[in-house]
This record gives structure tokens, C-alpha cells and sequence, in this order.
């Protein structure tokens, strides 16, 4: 059988790529498309419960136990979710991956890039996305766009968030065959139809 294809969505709260992901699965499977609509962190199962912790716990939480925690539930994802996914032919769709312990953790915490990178490998066993849509938004705007519930990454603050922005940016200029970027303060609609030309491309 065909190898599936991943694809994931990227860019700091409020970019609006929940709303993309959700338009684009209706559309391939409405082209009669095996999809899987999925997140990190917490797809099923334990992970559901690491991001419970992640996002709502609300003692101090140190920087590197918060990158091992994505990255615990990133490895059970890979290998309970998304590889037996694609050995069956499937299309992945994915809330966040490893370009957002990067950007979070690494540009926006301040941990050292290349370790975050080197164990992001080790949690994926090297599968890499085939595609990887950045929804790029100014920091404002995302931010009126969360509203004011907040949850643990969300209450980060506009310094966070522009050093967040800012390595999405980086990883799409180190990376460009597979990050795209899409200006997401664009119309829905028009934010849907180039997401659709770059996975039609596919």
C-alpha cells in the first residue's frame, strides 16, 4: 500500500489554523479522502492527559520539563497515531508538531535550538512531516483572537509570542521545500484556497 502523507499546521494561538485544518479535512473527504484529524499534545488516550497537564496546570512548570512532557506525548503520537496512519494510506492532518516545541520552547523559552531539535528526532524516529503550513499573524491580532480565557501557553504575554512568531519564520527560511507560509489576517476563504493549492501539490 501507498505511503499516507503528514501534513501539520503551524503558528503561534490564535493564527486561526484550527479553523484551516477543520476546512481542509471537509474537503478531502468530501473528494473521498482517507483523512485523520489530529493534535499535539494530546490526540487520545494518555496523551489526552499530558495535555491536561501542559496546558492547565497551574504550579511552576519548569522549561525543560515542559519540552520533555511535549515530547513524551509526541513520541506516544508517533507511535500509536500518526505511523500506523500512514502504513495504511491515510492523509494525516495534525494540530501543531515538532516546528512548535521549536518555536515555543526554543525561540520563545530560550532553550538551546539544536538539543530541541536532536530530541525531537529521537521522539519521532526521524518522521518528518511531508508538509508544514505556518499560519503568520501579528502578535495583536492572535491575541484578541484568544480572547481573554486563557490557558497556560496562552497567558505567555507579547514578548513570548513575538520571539514565537519570529522562529516560525526562521524554521520556514531554513526549511522552505517543506514550510510554507500563508498570512493568515487574510479571509477565511482565501486563507482556504491557498492551503488547498499547497496540499493539492501533494
Amino acid at each position: 500500500m501507498k505511503r499516507g502523507l503528514f501534513i501539520t499546521f503551524e503558528g503561534a494561538d490564535g493564527c486561526g489554523k484550527t479553523t484551516q485544518i477543520e476546512l481542509l479535512n471537509n474537503y478531502l473527504k468530501n473528494k473521498g479522502l482517507d483523512t485523520i484529524l489530529t493534535r499535539e499534545p494530546g490526540s487520545r488516550g494518555l496523551g489526552e492527559k499530558l495535555r491536561e497537564i501542559l496546558l492547565n496546570y497551574d504550579g511552576e512548570v519548569s522549561s525543560n520539563c515542559e519540552s520533555f512532557l511535549f515530547l513524551a506525548d509526541r513520541a506516544q503520537h508517533i507511535d500509536c497515531v500518526i505511523n500506523p496512519a500512514l502504513k495504511e494510506g491515510k492523509i494525516i492532518l495534525c494540530d501543531r508538531h515538532t516546528d512548535s516545541t521549536v518555536a515555543y520552547q526554543g525561540f520563545g523559552r530560550g532553550l538551546d535550538i539544536e538539543k530541541i531539535k536532536y530530541l525531537n528526532d529521537i521522539a519521532t524516529g526521524s518522521t518528518k512531516p511531508d508538509l508544514t503550513i505556518v499560519f503568520d499573524v501579528d502578535i495583536e491580532t492572535s491575541m484578541s483572537r484568544v480572547g481573554k480565557e486563557k490557558d497556560r501557553m496562552e497567558s505567555a504575554g507579547i514578548e513570548f509570542f513575538n520571539r514565537v512568531r519570529n522562529g516560525y519564520l526562521k524554521i520556514a527560511s531554513e526549511e522552505p521545500q517543506r514550510v510554507k507560509v500563508i498570512d493568515s489576517s487574510d479571509t477565511i476563504e482565501n486563507i482556504h484556497k491557498k492551503v488547498v493549492e499547497l496540499v493539492e501539490k501533494l
